[in-house]
């Protein structure tokens, strides 16, 4: 029969070899993801050049001819041209259904409610509601 003192050290042993399986694993894992990283970071800023190419080069070539020429597919280039313009803030455009608020300058401001607490109503003057 084992001991008790040789069933821990088996124990010890075969997660000592794990340990470093786990280690190993853990460390190349890391390291790969850094220099994906690292590249989609160079990949994204070569295809926001892309794009600001084919953007400024539009009055001149178009997509379809760039492609002609560059044996790349217009889908991609246009993929290129199109992600450089949304990554750019859009403003809301209103539509007919929903005017834009009309302010009288002659109407009187609208008061708050009245507090809830006294403290609140004898610290406090009511704020114009806009």
């Amino acid at each position: 029969m084992v001991t008790t003192e040789e069933i821990e050290r088996r124990i010890e042993e075969a997660d000592a070899a794990r340990s470093v399986k786990r280690t190993e694993a853990a460390r190349r894992v890391g390291e790969l993801v850094q220099q994906r990283t690292e590249l989609a970071e160079k990949l994204s800023e070569i295809d926001r050049k892309l794009g600001d190419v084919l953007v400024g080069a539009s009055d001149v070539i178009g997509i379809d001819e760039l492609a002609k020429f560059t044996d790349v597919p217009a889908a991609d280039l246009a993929q290129w041209r199109d992600g450089r313009k949304s990554t750019r803030a859009r403003r809301k455009r209103q539509t007919a259904s929903t005017p834009a608020p009309k302010i009288s300058p002659s109407a009187p401001p609208t008061l708050a409610g009245p507090r809830t607490s006294a403290a609140d109503a004898s610290t406090r003057a009511p704020v114009p509601v806009p």
